[in-house]
């Protein structure tokens, strides 16, 4: 019998890695990271009823644990947006952001 590959093997890593590299913009990657990894599971669920069927249960399982790494650093990210604004304040933290946003165009984006 020749086996076959898991659905959506492609799709997990890409989704994963979107997540990851998503994680600096105030933890709008857990979305993809989180899609994901359901269907990470949803696929590992697949390959533990019929094991002998698939044969790329390495790449849903690297998917898996890169977006699980995703949505811890989704979430810290998160927490430190939400601790900065409760600790600065949004009409603070927005005046220091456009004062360095004002220095950098002035400087002509030269360091």
């Amino acid at each position: 019998m020749e086996q076959q590959k898991l659905p959506n093997a492609t799709m997990i890593i890409v989704l994963s890695i979107l997540g990851y590299l998503c994680c600096c913009f105030a933890g709008i990657g857990i979305i993809p990271s989180g899609i994901a990894f359901f269907m990470a599971n949803k696929s590992q669920k697949m390959y533990e009823a019929n094991p002998e069927l698939y044969d790329n249960y390495s790449t849903i399982k690297t998917g898996k644990i890169v977006a699980i790494i995703a949505v811890v650093l989704n979430v810290l990210m998160i927490i430190n947006v939400i601790y900065t604004l409760a600790t600065v304040g949004w009409s603070e933290w927005s005046e220091e952001f456009s004062r360095k946003w004002q220095e950098g165009m002035e400087a002509g984006g030269q360091y």
